[in-house]
């Protein structure tokens, strides 16, 4: 017995020296620890008792991984910090020197162009790159301090001063712009908000990075979003929380919030954002901007980064965000020409068709207030109406539309390809460090076994049959044919909802989008208010938001009637949410 149980020990203790971390004093204990093993002979006892301490040097050793893994996690965010922190105190240095050697310069007038305005400046010469530069940069550095916006001042922008009078034919010559964390630069992370991705710095420029400074433009800071990127607030362990830049109690939405936060903020008039269930259209809604998702694979994605790269039931795309509709009109132009084709020929060769975009011929304009599955804030109802009014007073048609089975769509086609793994991969990606608070409460369901999403959606059936579908679709497709299946059925939507609209003769849609601004940690509780949005990545519909209005005390008034599609514990947390004042 003495025998086989000394081979057991000592098999134990191999494993527990193979996991251990390659530390001298460790691996001197440990080989102590051997010839004490090799050395004794052992009773029952003895045999008993030191299998109890291979236990515990085995819990010793899963304890130590766990404390250098959290080591690891914190020095990695230490770092991407001080080189935050190190970017935005050498970009204040800058700015001071040149306001010291510069000191006519008008920052103030600059400041008020709209990007044509600006544009125009710069071509005539009355404005130089550096001013604008220059000015834009202190305006951000402000800015950020407030809201907390910026993962990062792209230093490299001075640099390009000195060489961006080789691209003054571009269409956005000398205009700053900012871009999203997940956009590719060179020599800096695309984090993406989770731990992970720190301390891989991309090799190149993004194909849209490219083309923005081909046309002129000098990307100067990279803005926050939410862990992970999949959620419609903008806060990460990383970086912190973004707010809002209207009301410092709200969030900026997301997941492109850095951008609205710091467009709405006015520390940039031009920014590129990704989307892929409103990413772009939520803080543009929420920040009081504008902006623009085209169709997938109209801009480049070469060099964005994702967490769930490979899922393609619901198409991401970059785009535009800014302070009116023409900038994002010029952005599109800007990125639509022979440089973004040549570097990436899958995008198709078509240049932006300003024909098109100038025409003031009558539209046939379908508009919904409620899309069946979350009843609008009535804010929200309010704005479609009023923009209803104004569009048929300039001679257009408008008639009622109503999406098709959003009720659904929303759980088998769209919860089921996002996650159509189960959440596996976006869990994956979450390991290593903690996980938000914005994100929390989103993502704990994600990690429960199959048959507990199982029974738990059978239970809730009966009461809450919304609820109920969303987290049976937690559990995924369950296998490739699956997935096949869903890939059809997504087609099979996209062409009966184009046969719809043929008939009712539609050009667009007037849709609502969700708002007003959210208070903090509710996004990752009602993800079902991206109805308004994600649909159009599912049809791979182009959408966009334009600035309507404010919220009213009427509108808070009617608030306190709203009952919801449901009256399920998502419409009463809608409600909540909806309360400009609360």
């Amino acid at each position: 017995m003495h025998t086989h149980f000394n081979t057991y020990l000592l098999s134990c203790y191999s494993e527990v020296r193979t996991r251990i971390c390659s530390n001298r004093t460790n691996m001197q204990a440990l080989q102590n620890i051997e010839q004490f093993i090799k050395g004794v002979k052992m009773d029952n006892w003895t045999a008993a008792l030191l299998t109890g301490a291979t236990c515990v040097v085995g819990s010793v050793v899963v304890l130590v991984k766990k404390i250098n893994s959290h080591r690891e996690t914190e020095d990695k965010i230490k770092r991407a910090r001080n080189r935050r922190e190190e970017s935005l105190q050498r970009a204040e240095q800058a700015v001071l020197r040149y306001k010291e050697s510069h000191p006519t310069t008008d920052s103030a007038f600059i400041l008020t162009l709209s990007l044509s305005e600006l544009t125009q400046q710069l071509k005539e010469g009355s404005l130089s790159p550096e001013d604008v530069l220059y000015s834009y940069m202190e305006k951000t550095l402000a800015v950020n301090k407030k809201l907390n916006c910026c993962t990062e001042v792209l230093l490299e922008s001075l640099d390009q001063l000195k060489t961006v009078g080789s691209n003054k034919d571009g269409l956005l010559y000398g205009v700053p712009v900012s871009i999203k964390d997940n956009i590719a630069f060179k020599n800096h992370d695309c984090s993406c908000g989770v731990i992970i991705n720190l301390d891989q710095p991309a090799e190149k420029d993004s194909v849209l990075v490219q083309v923005l400074k081909k046309q002129g433009a000098i990307p100067f800071v990279r803005t926050n979003l939410p862990q992970a990127l999949l959620n419609y607030d903008c806060s990460n362990p990383i970086y912190g929380q973004t707010v809002n830049p209207h009301n410092p109690q709200k969030t900026s939405g997301g997941s492109s919030g850095g951008e609205g936060a710091l467009i709405g903020g006015g520390g940039s008039l031009l920014g590129i954002g990704t989307d892929i269930g409103g990413s772009i259209r939520i803080p543009a809604s929420f920040c009081g901007i504008c902006g623009f998702k085209p169709t997938a694979g109209r801009l480049s994605l070469q060099g964005l980064h994702s967490v769930c790269r490979g899922q393609k039931s619901v198409s991401s795309s970059a785009g535009p965000m800014a302070r009116d509709v023409d900038s994002l009109a010029l952005c599109m132009q800007a990125l639509l020409c022979d440089h973004m084709f040549s570097l990436d020929p899958t995008v198709p060769p078509l240049p932006f068709n300003m024909e098109i975009y100038r025409s003031s011929r009558p539209l046939r304009i379908g508009y919904l207030e409620n899309d069946g599955y979350t009843q609008p804030s009535p804010s929200m109802a309010r704005g479609v109406r009023e923009v209803k009014a104004l569009l048929e007073q300039a001679g257009h048609t408008l008639v009622p539309y109503c999406p098709l089975k959003m009720d659904q769509i929303i759980p088998e086609l769209l919860i089921k390809g996002v996650l159509a793994d189960g959440a596996t991969t976006l869990l994956q990606k979450l390991k290593g460090g903690p996980v938000d608070p914005c994100l929390e409460p989103q993502v704990f369901p994600y990690g429960f076994p199959k048959w507990l999403k199982k029974t738990i959606s059978f239970l809730l059936k009966p009461v809450f049959p919304r609820v109920s579908a969303n987290i049976g679709a937690l559990s995924g497709v369950g296998s490739v044919p699956e997935l096949w299946k869903q890939h059809a059925a997504v087609e099979d939507y996209i062409h009966e909802t184009i046969a719809h609209w043929r008939s009712c003769k539609i050009d667009v849609l007037l849709c609502p989008v969700i708002g007003p601004a959210y208070n903090f940690l509710y996004c990752g509780k009602i993800a079902t208010a991206v109805s308004y949005t994600i649909l159009y990545n599912l049809l791979n519909f182009p959408a966009g938001v334009v600035t309507v209005s404010t919220v009213t005390a009427k509108d808070e008034e009617e608030l306190k009637h709203y009952k919801g599609c449901y009256q399920d514990m998502w419409d009463k947390l809608f409600k909540e949410v909806g309360n400009m004042y609360q």
